[in-house]
Formats: C-alpha cells, structure tokens, sequence
C-alpha cells in the first residue's frame, strides 16, 4: 500500500527534537517541556495542513497518520518530563493505538473480507503491542518487589510475573485467533469448518 503521508515527515522531525538530549531526559526543566509542547503543537498543524493537498482516503490516512504521531510525541514527552514505569507503559500504549488507528484506516482502501482481515490483523498489532508493554512493566514492578530481603516477597514477586506472561499469553492468542476466524470466512461449506476447526485447535478454543 502507497505511503500518502506528507504528515509523517513534519511529525517525525517533532518527536526528533522532544529527543534531542534524551540523555538530560531525567532533568527536564517545565520550560524545556513547555517547548516541547510547542514544538510538537506546531509541527502538527504543519503537517495537518500539508494533507490537504491529498484527496479521499489518502487524506483521511494523513490526517489520522498526523494526529497519531502528535498524540505519541505528546506521551513520549510526559514519560521523559516524569520518568516513571507507568508513563512509560502508556506512552507505549499511546503509540500502540495510533499505529492501529492508522493501520485500520487504511483497511478502508479494501473492501468484504479483506477488510474484515486487515481491521482483524491490525487489532491483532495493537494487542499484542499493548500485551507486551504492560508484561514489561508488571515484570518491572515485581522485580522492584522481589529486592525485597523477605523470601515471602521474592514469591510473590514471581507469582506476578507468572500471572502477567499467562496474561499477555492469553490476550495475544485470543487476538490472533480473530483473525484466524475471519480469514476462514473465505470459505464456504465444509472447507470453511475446516478451517474453523483447525482455528479453534491450534489456538485451544
């Protein structure tokens, strides 16, 4: 699929400068994040206006493609402003949702089935991106726990992060498996429970 984005460009320039001197990340001033701020509001409005040369879907993709990547600089930016595993965690979850927003708009250019599948697999993306962001936070959150002396803390601490993998483990498959389904809609007749029930027994549903 064509890349129409005039806005990804601008957008990505603004989020290089909220970068710039990550290695002072921890000492940001509130006018060095007000900057930022600017920085990133600026370059959006610059890189909404340059989609209006573009007509149709290609447009919509722009505009969602530019508006996604001012809401992860924004993220990105507050996780750096106050550094903590939680903001991190939403940041990722930021970027994740408008990678999808993005990708599902551009399953508009497709039409049955096709679409169904994009939309499915998209979706699949940010499950599974979402999934991982937040195993990596609570598996940061149990080994803080686990610096514990207390041998009843270490347990617990591994009981969360057993719990968070089965978590994650389970949310991507139930994903994947939607798409599966709806590839299977291809089909018809027999061949189409077939493919249901290979579906089914290769995600244990």
């Amino acid at each position: 699929m064509k890349n129409h984005h005039p806005a990804s460009t601008l957008l990505a320039l603004a989020i290089g400068l909220t970068c710039a001197g990550n290695a002072l990340a921890q000492a940001m001033s509130k006018a060095e994040f007000q900057s930022g701020k600017n920085s990133i509001s600026s370059t959006y409005k610059a890189a909404k206006a340059a989609c209006a040369s573009l007509s149709g879907n290609a447009r919509d993709i722009c505009i969602v493609d530019a508006k996604g990547q001012e809401k992860t600089a924004r993220a990105e930016l507050d996780a750096r402003y106050e550094p903590s595993r939680k903001h991190t965690y939403e940041a990722e979850v930021v970027k994740a949702h408008s990678a999808y927003t993005l990708a599902k708009e551009k399953c508009d250019d497709l039409a049955g089935n096709p679409k169904s599948v994009c939309v499915s697999e998209a979706k699949a993306q940010e499950v599974t991106a979402e999934a991982d962001a937040k195993l990596r936070m609570k598996t940061q959150d149990a080994r803080a726990d686990a610096n514990s002396t207390s041998s009843d803390a270490q347990v617990k601490a591994n009981d969360k992060t057993a719990a968070a993998r089965t978590e994650a483990s389970t949310n991507k498959s139930d994903a994947q498996y939607k798409v599966e389904k709806d590839k299977c809609d291809t089909f018809a007749g027999t061949a189409k429970d077939n493919c249901l029930a290979q579906a089914k027994a290769r995600f244990a549903k």
